[in-house]
């Protein structure tokens, strides 16, 4: 692998917050990935809702397949300017280990639980949820809590973080990866790329699940300048095509325009401010990036999902049982129903049910939901 001067390297990464011996066959960042390949909130989250849930069609995004598209996307980039694929990857897979079941749903729900429960300890934030997965709540080694990632990976995964978190980070863990929501200082390029990755995958997916579902037909997709060109240029090179087939085109080609953007827009950022190292691109203002246009042509796109995807009253109507799910899951705890002997002592009980409920996939929430209220909700997934 080539890396850029101001790539991260593994032999310079800040290290673990648990000292451990080098791996053999491994640098820091592909030992880093494979920590969070085998663990179990990984494995947790091809029951965990993207945007569908899992009883609405076999073959909907997933937390888990969303994670490996973001990792393709990511990781290609990072190979085309020079970045560490392997760091890149690692934080892609991990992104989301903090999610609760049903998507933005169960997120909204548990946050305002929290919020009413102890209305000072800042709700729930996913990002910071993904932290304490793989720092706390993951019980694999003898010798500490989580996954003791080391600091770039942890760094990419934390991307957002409120001031009052990062405040309270800052003060456990002097000059980690809190410090630049204090010091206005941005993460390592790898972690700017993930961020970026992100986006254009599930702008892109859910284009194909919203068409997939019926609640978007392709001809509305026309109001979106940057999928209708990419579908006029589909039909002109196959006049013919329709259906399935003319969307997959269409994707292809949105994906890969947004792909080879960022590219052309962060080298061209990466020549601008001439980073010397991994360091100097922190200090730096962001440098990875879509160009001007086509970020005006993604935030369209992703109102129109907004408003005719994810605000569609059949998604709507599953969030709103969703959300019941996750409010009476977390009165029944909170309340003192019997759930397993939490991760690491000296937690406050509402943290402790928070950790519980946000690690369940959708199908295990429902069925703990059943036992404790005697109802069932989306039977389906039963």
């Amino acid at each position: 692998m080539l890396l850029q001067p101001y790539a991260s390297d593994p032999a310079a990464s800040r290290g673990r917050r648990h000292p451990e011996p080098p791996a053999p066959t491994r640098d820091a960042f592909q030992r880093d990935r494979d920590r969070i390949v085998h663990s179990t909130a990984f494995r947790r989250l091809v029951y965990k809702t993207q945007v569908f849930l899992n009883h609405e069609g076999d073959l909907f995004r997933t937390r888990l397949t969303h994670s490996l598209e973001v990792a393709q996307l990511a990781r290609s980039i990072a190979r085309a300017l020079g970045l560490n694929e392997d760091l890149t990857e690692a934080i892609a897979l991990a992104h989301d280990l903090g999610h609760t079941p049903f998507g933005h749903a169960g997120q909204e729900a548990l946050n305002a639980c929290l919020r009413e429960a102890a209305p000072g300890c800042g709700g729930f934030e996913h990002n910071l949820q993904s932290l304490r997965v793989v720092d706390r709540l993951e019980e694999r080694y003898a010798a500490f809590d989580g996954l003791n990632l080391s600091f770039e990976t942890r760094e990419g995964i934390l991307k957002h973080c409120a001031r009052r978190h990062a405040e309270a980070l800052e003060r456990a863990e002097p000059g980690g990866v809190a410090s630049r929501f204090l010091d206005g200082s941005q993460p390592g390029l790898e972690a700017q790329l993930c961020n970026l990755a992100d986006e254009i995958a599930y702008n892109a997916h859910d284009i194909d699940d919203g068409v997939r579902s019926g609640l978007l037909e392709i001809e509305q997709l026309e109001e979106v300048p940057l999928v209708a060109r990419h579908l006029a240029e589909a039909r002109r090179e196959h006049p013919s095509l329709e259906g399935r087939r003319l969307l997959f085109e269409m994707l292809r080609r949105l994906l890969s325009a947004q792909v080879y953007d960022v590219i052309d827009a962060t080298a061209a950022a990466l020549r601008r401010h001439a980073p010397a190292d991994a360091d100097a691109a922190r200090r730096s203002p962001p440098l990875v990036g879509f160009s001007e246009a086509m970020r005006a042509d993604s935030t369209r796109l992703k109102r129109f999902l907004h408003t005719r995807l994810y605000r569609h009253a059949q998604v709507m109507a599953s969030t709103s049982r969703a959300q019941d799910v996750v409010r009476e899951l977390f009165a029944a705890y909170h309340d003192g129903a019997a759930m397993p002997p939490p991760a690491g002592p000296g937690r406050p009980r509402h943290r402790a049910v928070a950790d519980y409920v946000a690690g369940m996939t959708d199908r295990y929430a429902l069925r703990e939901h059943r036992r404790l209220t005697g109802r069932a909700v989306f039977d389906e997934l039963l």
